[in-house]
């Protein structure tokens, strides 16, 4: 009975054919799964366009987007022309009738007096820069302090307006925008750095390095508190001070990711679209095709 040959093993001609047959296999599944994948991205962020508004939504948009664009610049002139009637008020009836437009015109002239108080003003600094005007105006702050009442309220009133006309400075205003825990461990509040403490101030807590920071009030912003705090514990932190004021201002409802959200607004209503911003979803380039398996 003739023996039954057994099936030797294979040959390496024959498992690198096999070898490139199961690359050949992978390749093309990858490439299949990548087409359909970015046919579905590119259906999804070319074939879905917004759903249109309504005529009350549309108006709606346009009545906010009006609102941003003149009530800021509304407030913004009544406030001016409230300070220029009161300037005025205070001033006009100290402006010689020569000097005073309203003696040759048959109607009033707004911002006289403001222009009358701005020259009075430098005028005066001016005479003070020179012995003759320092004389006087010490003569003058000589005759106030001896008066016991007027002089504790020309003190501190000078004090006022020298800090702020300092604070006010290139160079001595707010330095940088931090974050302190007030009034209590766990919530954050924004503080402006001022400076360092004061020697006087400094040699009372030795062995802290103390710096001044001001805490603005959210109702009332131009008031705050002064707080003199060790440096470790404020947090500075990537922020401009007018962003911050405007947060503060705004009790946290601006900020610079709702002003981008609202210049976005604008721009569309400019253009004569609505909706909400669109969002394009990138499409990934197809990979190149796999080179055909070695013969």
């Amino acid at each position: 009975m003739p023996m039954q040959e057994q099936p030797g093993p294979p040959g390496p001609r024959h498992a690198q054919d096999e070898s490139h047959k199961l690359k050949a296999g992978l390749a093309k599944l990858a490439h299949d799964e990548t087409a359909e994948l970015t046919a579905g991205l590119a259906k999804l962020a070319l074939d879905a366009p917004p759903e249109p508004l309504h005529a009350g939504a549309r108006l709606r948009n346009y009545f906010l987007t009006g609102l941003v664009i003149v009530g800021p610049v509304t407030i913004t002139l009544y406030i001016a022309w409230y300070f220029i009637n009161i300037v005025d008020a205070w001033v006009k009836p100290y402006i010689p009738r020569i000097y005073n437009p309203e003696s040759y015109l048959h109607f009033p002239v707004p911002g006289v007096g403001l222009v009358f108080a701005i020259v009075g003003l430098t005028l005066i600094g001016a005479l003070a820069a020179n012995l003759i005007g320092r004389s006087l105006i010490s003569a003058g702050e000589m005759m106030l302090s001896r008066m016991p009442i007027v002089r504790n309220v020309y003190q501190g009133l000078k004090q006022i307006f020298e800090s702020v006309v300092t604070a006010s400075a290139p160079s001595r205003g707010f330095q940088k925008v931090a974050l302190m825990e007030f009034p209590s461990k766990g919530i954050w509040s924004i503080v402006f750095v001022t400076g360092d403490a004061a020697e006087q101030i400094a040699a009372e807590i030795p062995g802290e390095d103390l710096i001044s920071v001001f805490m603005p009030t959210g109702m009332l912003p131009p008031s705050g508190f002064v707080c003199f705090v060790p440096r470790k514990n404020v947090v500075p932190i990537h922020m401009s001070v007018e962003d911050a004021a405007k947060i503060i201002i705004s009790a946290g409802m601006v900020n610079p990711e709702t002003q981008a959200k609202l210049r976005d607004i604008a721009a569309k209503a400019r253009n004569g679209t609505t909706g909400q911003p669109s969002t394009v979803v990138p499409v990934p380039p197809a990979p190149a095709q796999a080179p055909p398996p070695a013969a």
